[in-house]
């Protein structure tokens, strides 16, 4: 086996610019990394929102915090409102923090349905400091806080400011088309890439980060692409940027319409909007107009469609090849998914890293992992959809659908136990699976009674005592503009 001491990666965007920031920072000179890129390709950069998993990861590649805020316009992230996804008048939230108090025999939101059934409960999100914090618009950052929050960031000034600490840090940029893709003739991996001007980019190891194109995995090396159209229908965005019109709110809003929903991101500078549809129920005119005719403030660039298909590279490690982000697959952007999956295949790759020569044993850990970590995102998106009770055709054909047999079963767990699992390949915890499934009508038919056993009126004091908490905590948070301001 060949040794890999040589890295490259082929395309910039988040992708490409994130793996060259975890590899130079973390194998610094044990590994000689190159990215290849061209001015001329444009990236989707429409990944604006991100989930919690983005800080652990930023300690990783040493982003400070403020600095990244300032440079990329970001704000900050408890949540995602959900608009219009159950009935068109109807919304709640999904926030990133903890419910209540759990103990080792049931999850606290067991608790909840049993005070709830006594009339003694208040709001599930009431038990929460970031569901609260999220709805009077309050926020503070760092460890101090004890929040659990992510980020909404300009994902162009994301790649820049990546590629501005990388560069510092010795890596070798290549700009240029990529003409060809040269093959070894022994193993069957990937020799070189060969720009439009003849020159040989030869490496060891090949990243894929060309996008939807799949240039390297797909097109080179001819690894299939699984279709998951039949569960998720949606197959068109439109994005857009318009001027802020109001202070920024610390949460994603999910607006659904009649054949998928719209994307509304608050950053510093702007506000990122986007239109997520179904082709087969509407036109591309038609979701232009919705999009346009939806948005607040004056409209900073020409929307444009952006097509995608739903669904995973049936490997996403292939001989000395592995796809990042798009590349490998793509589940639409609902719950913010996209930068984790790339975040934490970069982290996957360094913990099975091949220093010593690619191996079969270890691409299929890889891949199993990966499949794995995409098919429970699938799973959780398909639940705000197949959940619903609207009338329009699209949301009827969702609601009817038949489901993955994993989604199933997770479903009717829930619905006659009220039981909630995070397996421990999956990204999405109990709280997560709970807040979706409550707040898409979900009600379970049972629950574990072991809040019975409490002395009488002690389950009200213990949850007037949680609420009480939370309503303290956030009562001594800042607005989340005038943090923002601050920083």
């Amino acid at each position: 086996m060949t040794a890999v001491r040589r890295v490259v990666i082929a395309g910039g965007g988040t992708a490409g610019w994130l793996a060259a920031a975890m590899l130079t920072k973390q194998l610094g000179a044990m590994v000689a990394v190159t990215l290849v890129e061209s001015e001329e390709i444009g990236t989707v950069g429409v990944g604006e929102s991100t989930i919690p998993t983005v800080r652990a990861f930023h300690e990783l590649i040493g982003v400070d915090e403020r600095d990244f805020v300032r440079a990329t316009g970001a704000s900050y992230k408890l949540g995602i409102s959900f608009e219009g996804w159950t009935r068109p008048d109807e919304h709640y939230l999904h926030s990133f923090g903890k419910l209540g108090q759990s103990t080792w025999m049931a999850d606290f939101h067991h608790f909840w349905l049993e005070a709830r059934a006594q009339g003694r409960a208040g709001e599930l999100g009431t038990y929460c400091v970031e569901h609260e914090a999220a709805r009077a618009e309050r926020f503070a950052g760092g460890a101090e806080a004890g929040l659990n929050y992510a980020y909404h960031f300009d994902a162009a000034r994301y790649a820049r400011y990546l590629r501005e600490r990388c560069e510092a840090d010795g890596l070798r940029r290549i700009e240029g088309k990529i003409a060809r893709v040269e093959r070894d003739g022994d193993s069957g991996g990937i020799a070189a890439l060969v720009m439009e001007d003849g020159t040989r980019v030869e490496g060891d190891l090949f990243l894929d980060c060309t996008g939807f194109r799949a240039l390297l995995i797909g097109e080179t090396l001819d690894v299939g692409y699984e279709d998951w159209g039949q569960w998720l229908a949606t197959d068109r965005a439109i994005a857009v940027q318009t001027t802020a019109t109001a202070p920024a709110v610390p949460y994603t809003r999910a607006i659904a319409h009649e054949a998928g929903w719209q994307w509304r991101i608050p950053l510093q500078h702007r506000v990122g909007n986007g239109i997520v549809y179904a082709s087969a129920y509407l036109s591309d005119d038609e979701a232009r107009a919705r999009l346009l005719g939806n948005v607040a403030g004056e409209t900073l660039i020409e929307p444009r469609v952006i097509r995608f298909r739903t669904g995973r590279r049936v490997k996403a490690w292939e001989r000395n090849c592995i796809a990042l982000s798009l590349a490998g697959g793509f589940v639409e952007p609902l719950e913010s998914t996209s930068i984790h999956l790339i975040m934490i295949a970069l982290t996957r790759l360094l913990q099975l890293f091949p220093f010593d020569g690619v191996s079969a044993a270890a691409a299929a850990r890889f891949n199993d992992m990966a499949r794995r970590e995409i098919e429970g995102v699938r799973d959780f998106i398909i639940l705000h959809y197949t959940l619903n009770q609207r009338d329009e055709p699209f949301w009827q054909r969702m609601r009817d659908m038949p489901l993955p047999d994993t989604l199933v079963e997770r479903i009717a767990l829930f619905r006659e136990s009220a039981q909630a699992f995070q397996a421990s390949d999956e990204l999405f915890t109990v709280t997560s699976w709970v807040q979706v499934m409550l707040g898409q009508k979900l009600e379970p038919a049972g629950h574990n009674r072991v809040a019975r056993m409490m002395p009488p009126g002690r389950l009200e004091q213990t949850l007037a005592h949680l609420a009480g908490q939370v309503t303290g905590a956030v009562r001594g948070l800042p607005l989340h503009q005038a943090y923002l301001d601050q920083v």
